[in-house]
């Protein structure tokens, strides 16, 4: 009996262990300065530099009142302010994106494996929508304004498009360090080797030209 306990101990602590460890650790200090010099990684962070060295510009960013480069087919543009242009953001489980898109512009469906998103538009009219799994694949979608907050739940597919008539701002927050990003479109379509366009052409329920065209284009 004493056995049977011991086991099911073991086994549940590395059931709980396996869900820590699948978001972004709490930090164990103030701060951890990550050292941009130093391609050491531990966890989901950069190895930390010496406190003695961390200055306040480690904690700071300027330029996210910049537009960004959206002149592309999906006429798009993501600024990321991360650990790479704020070395203070290392463990702390977050990052923030400033996202522009011109009239028309859009994010084709993708997902984040490890984040929940956090959007709010500071310009223009976005609509916003995120597909629940399976059964129900229901799309919960909102055209968000200028003031307005969406939130998309982790790990779900999700989209945006300007509905507006001029070119639309927004900012968003990720509750990860690292939160993943997956193009569906890209991944599908453009998996390296190519996924069979036969198995495709019947996935997708299309004929087998179209799937190749698919493929072709990314």
């Amino acid at each position: 009996m004493g056995g049977s306990l011991i086991l099911l101990s073991i086994l549940a602590l590395n059931f709980f262990s396996n869900i820590t460890f699948a978001f972004d650790p709490s930090p164990l200090q103030d701060f951890c300065v990550a050292d941009i010099s130093s391609s050491a990684r531990f966890g989901g962070g950069r190895q930390c530099k010496d406190p003695a060295t961390v200055e306040a510009n480690d904690f700071f960013f300027s330029g996210l009142h910049l537009a960004g480069n959206a002149s592309n087919p999906s006429g798009s543009a993501a600024t990321a302010v991360s650990v790479n242009q704020i070395p203070g953001l290392n463990t702390l489980g977050m990052i923030l994106v400033r996202v522009d898109l011109r009239r028309n512009g859009f994010f084709p469906p993708h997902f984040h494996h490890r984040a929940t998103e956090l959007v709010t538009v500071l310009e223009g009219s976005v609509e916003i929508g995120f597909v629940t799994s399976n059964p129900s694949y229901k799309n919960f979608r909102k055209v968000v304004r200028r003031g307005d907050v969406f939130v998309v739940p982790v790990g779900l597919v999700h989209y945006a498009r300007n509905v507006g008539r001029g070119n639309a701002v927004a900012l968003v927050v990720f509750n990860s360090q690292n939160p993943g990003f997956t193009l569906v479109p890209d991944a599908v379509f453009g998996a390296e080797p190519a996924i069979d366009g036969d198995f495709l052409s019947r996935a997708f329920m299309l004929d087998k030209e179209i799937v190749e065209e698919l493929q072709n284009k990314f």
